[in-house]
């Protein structure tokens, strides 16, 4: 997902969004430990998403708004 996606959604979105994507870095850390994960780089995607997501959460609680 690309930050400008992430920065269009809504409070409430980007708190779902973020329970999609730890969930799917759950799944993905599981796939991996029994040894059926088709693609590992998918993990550090996975990761860099939620880190957006947190950034884009982040400055709404400093500024109160997307900026």
């Amino acid at each position: 997902m690309k930050a400008s996606e992430i920065k269009k959604l809504s409070a409430d979105e980007l708190n779902k969004k973020l329970l999609e994507l730890k969930d799917e870095l759950f799944n993905l850390r599981f796939q991996q430990t029994i040894n059926q994960l088709d693609n590992p780089m998918r993990i550090k995607a996975v990761k860099k998403d939620i880190a957006r997501v947190k950034t884009v959460q982040r400055d709404i609680e400093l500024h109160g708004t997307n900026a």
